[in-house]
């Protein structure tokens, strides 16, 4: 009888996935959150709910989790604001998002596409292959171009 390979122990593909899914939610609440500041000057979970396309119980129970892990603050009924780390974060997750949305479109991807596409992706490249991207898009798109 063969054995079963053992997979390298912590950081196999489905651990690394796994972490990316979790880490997934934050990322998009945070950079919503900071997309709501900018363009009406607050983020209310009722509008959260709506962008999302979830509940607003979701919404409250994610935003819970959030104070919890010192990302965003919020009292009852009021709005909700991002920490220092929070906007760090939604800052990382909104280069990462145009990294991929550039890559996609200077390998030919259609700009709406490649936005709706790269929301997703952003979250499951490694920081390595973010490099790559951008290494590979310094060589193919001379300077000043690139959909940007």
């Amino acid at each position: 009888m063969s054995e079963t390979p053992s997979l390298p122990a912590p950081r196999n593909r489905f651990v690394r996935a796994r972490d990316a899914r979790q880490s997934e939610i934050a990322e998009d609440y945070v950079e919503l959150i900071d997309d709501l500041i900018r363009a009406r000057g607050a983020a209310r979970a009722s509008e959260i709910a709506r962008a999302l396309g979830v509940t607003h119980v979701t919404v409250i129970k994610t935003v819970a989790r959030l104070v919890r892990d010192g990302l965003v603050e919020t009292e009852p009924y009021s709005a909700v604001t991002l920490t220092a780390a929070g906007q760090a974060l939604a800052t990382r997750a909104r280069a990462r998002h145009e990294i991929v949305a550039r890559f996609l479109q200077a390998i030919g991807v259609d700009e709406v596409t490649a936005r709706e596409d790269a929301e997703g992706m952003e979250h499951h490249a490694s920081e390595a292959t973010l490099r790559a991207m951008e290494a590979l898009m310094a060589r193919l798109v001379p300077a000043g171009e690139g959909g940007d």
